[in-house]
């Protein structure tokens, strides 16, 4: 069976129950089982809370009238930020700033996500986005990363996609725009070793795959993260992944941000790049099971929603035009914040 047809069966699944797909043996998985703890003892666990990094975020535009962008940031660990010691390095910070920077305008974030979250968290996290007083109104864009402890933690794909499906259908509902990381490839991990390694890589591209066709198909936006953004962290894993090999680094979590900034500042029609197809950066309108698993294959790669008026669900793919960060901007959110400024050649307006 193709990778596009596991992707479309396992999301159908989701949408309207079933099984998932069954992929082992009893031996072959007691094999997996067995490489799951040893892997597991040598990551060790990581006990340290996430620094909190709710606030205000671009305050040389809070003079302007405009009122501020609302960000909601929901997931596991990565969307969390864990491994890094101060709020304005983790990715949500980062997210904000960059925002904030490339619109000209103030973001409020709220990071409601969870170290060690699975999908079926994400029903709580909308609800405290959506019901808390303390946060409303609704967020303008919610950011959401999740997948990789449904992997671990051996949730069916089908039910993950189900759980991601129905928080990305209450946030549109309440009027966000969504922008989804899609499952990290915990297969790239150094502490995991063949076969887990596979199998792992394998699982994760499958329930990227599926999460893209149920978010594109609800009318968000999905960025693949991949083997957390493939040439940069497989040429340098001792600088992008942090002490326990396992979560990323500053350095890393400042480069996954980076990845998913356009589609971010795109899905509020303030990136300072066009919707349409570039040829040359191999972008393509393709049947949304195809943009899927060719997204998976790319990290990096955005695929949103396409002509709405075809027959078929159809889907455009999208290789944006990622800015690399100097060092001083990999510091925290107010150097992310005046880097780009510098290097997208944005000013300022009076404060």
């Amino acid at each position: 069976m193709s990778t596009a047809r596991v992707a479309r069966r396992i999301a159908t699944a989701a949408a309207y129950g079933g099984g998932s797909v069954s992929l082992l043996g009893g031996m072959a998985l007691g094999l997996l089982l067995t490489e799951a703890r040893l892997a597991r003892r040598s990551i060790g666990v990581n006990d340290d809370e996430p620094p909190v990094a709710d606030g205000l975020y671009g305050l040389a535009f809070a003079a302007q009238p405009r009122p501020p962008w609302r960000l909601g940031v929901l997931g596991d660990s990565i969307a969390a930020g864990l491994g890094v010691q101060r709020a304005g390095r983790t990715p949500a910070a980062l997210l904000a700033s960059g925002l904030a920077a490339v619109s000209e305008r103030t973001v409020e974030l709220s990071n409601v996500a969870l170290s060690g979250a699975q999908s079926e968290d994400l029903e709580r996290q909308v609800s405290l986005l959506l019901t808390d007083p303390g946060r409303a109104p609704a967020p303008d864009v919610c950011v959401i990363i999740i997948g990789a402890n449904d992997i671990t933690g051996r949730v069916s794909l089908s039910e993950s996609v189900r759980h991601l499906s129905e928080a990305v259908a209450r946030l549109r509902t309440a009027g966000c725009q969504v922008v989804v990381g899609t499952c990290p490839d915990i297969g790239s991990v150094e502490p995991v070793a063949q076969p887990l390694r596979w199998f792992a890589r394998r699982m994760c591209r499958q329930l990227a795959a599926a999460q893209t066709i149920a978010v594109v198909e609800l009318g968000g936006r999905t960025v693949s993260l991949g083997d957390l953004l493939g040439p940069e962290f497989a040429a340098n894993p001792r600088e992008l992944f942090g002490p326990d090999r396992y979560h990323p680094s500053a350095e890393g979590y400042a480069t996954t941000a980076m990845a998913m900034l356009p589609t971010l500042c795109a899905s509020l029609e303030v990136w300072p790049e066009d919707e349409e197809v570039d040829a040359a950066r191999r972008e393509s309108i393709l049947p949304v099971e195809r943009a899927a698993v060719a997204a998976v294959a790319e990290s990096g790669t955005e695929v949103t929603a396409a002509d709405s008026r075809r027959r078929a669900p159809w889907a455009l793919l999208k290789h944006r035009r990622r800015r690399q960060l100097s060092e001083e901007a990999r510091d925290g959110a107010e150097e992310t914040e005046q880097a780009l400024r510098k290097e997208a050649g944005i000013t300022y307006g009076e404060s």
